[in-house]
């Protein structure tokens, strides 16, 4: 019975240490990244890649952004303690340290970039540290606490993993990635100011300058739908621009009118006035996540039937 009473709560606290350590990479955030990864090795491949490729990017690409993450939870940890949406991050929480936190985040750093060196190539390698580099230094630590563009400018961040993708079959840039790293960068604005009005209390009690902090609803709303308009626009330019087939522009269309339609609706319950929990803006947050993954989708679909 003593060796019992010991040994369970071993493997708790190895449990929940674990937990703590996979929760420093936010891998929901990475889960969205990677969604973008795969469909551009498979539109640059014109098909199916090698199995083994596709595992050595997502691996990669995996570490890669968690390494990021978890640099951005050491340094964002006092605005994480204020904020009811971040609180139970690792840090704050105080089941992870400051110095480990760094330590980890530097091997899986050190990792992802050899993983996708030798495994796919070095450009692949140099274009997920840069990625890397730009989230921890430029967005974390310099625009995010500074100015409301941090959406703006921080998200380039996010738009690396497509040409990650297309690089690790290609061994080179073309324009096609490019036009899919524009959909992100133009689609994360909106996504990421409409979750910003639901937590808008918090990022004010943090001093975080999110535009729904800075800027009266109806402005922010302009914003939004000028930006979804963008987004749909530069996602129907893939078509003419690169080799595809009709499912994709049909994909986009559909899912653009949808996606422009939340947008619009948003605009009008914000000029009525409407604010809080009345603006429904995470309508549009949460369908702007499933815009994304079913475009990306069709990207991936379309090279496999034509």
């Amino acid at each position: 019975m003593a060796v019992m009473s010991v040994t369970v709560p071993a493997k708790a606290r190895f449990g929940d240490v674990v937990k703590a350590y996979v929760a420093l990479t936010k891998p929901r955030v990475v889960e969205l990244l990677l969604v973008t990864t795969i469909p551009a090795m498979f539109l640059a491949a014109g098909g199916l890649p090698p199995w083994r490729l596709i595992l050595v990017t997502l691996v990669g690409g995996f570490l890669a952004a968690g390494s990021a993450n978890t640099f951005n939870c050491v340094w964002d940890a006092d605005i994480d303690e204020i904020m009811r949406r971040t609180r139970r991050r690792p840090v704050p929480r105080h089941q992870v340290s400051t110095a480990a936190a760094l330590v980890f985040g530097i091997v899986l750093g050190i990792a992802a970039t050899l993983i996708l060196g030798f495994g796919a190539n070095w450009l692949s390698a140099i274009l997920a540290l840069a990625a890397n580099a730009f989230y921890v230094f430029v967005y974390t630590m310099w625009l995010k606490r500074r100015t409301w563009q941090n959406t703006i400018w921080g998200g380039i961040a996010g738009c690396f993993p497509p040409l990650i993708g297309w690089t690790a079959v290609t061994g080179s840039v073309a324009l096609a990635p490019f036009i899919l790293f524009a959909i992100v960068f133009l689609w994360t604005p909106p996504h990421t100011w409409a979750l910003a009005f639901r937590y808008k209390e918090d990022y004010a009690a943090a001093d975080v300058p999110m535009l729904p902090v800075v800027r009266p609803a109806p402005k922010v709303s302009n914003q939004i739908l000028a930006y979804t308009v963008a987004t749909v626009l530069v996602s129907l330019a893939l078509w003419p621009l690169t080799p595809t087939g009709l499912l994709y522009p049909i994909a986009a269309a559909v899912l653009g009118a949808v996606f422009i339609w939340e947008a619009v609706a948003l605009w009008r319950r914000a000029h009525r006035g409407l604010e809080g929990a009345q603006l429904k803006a995470m309508r549009l947050f949460h369908w702007s996540n499933t815009y994304l993954a079913l475009l990306f989708l069709a990207v991936a679909i379309d090279p496999l039937v034509f």
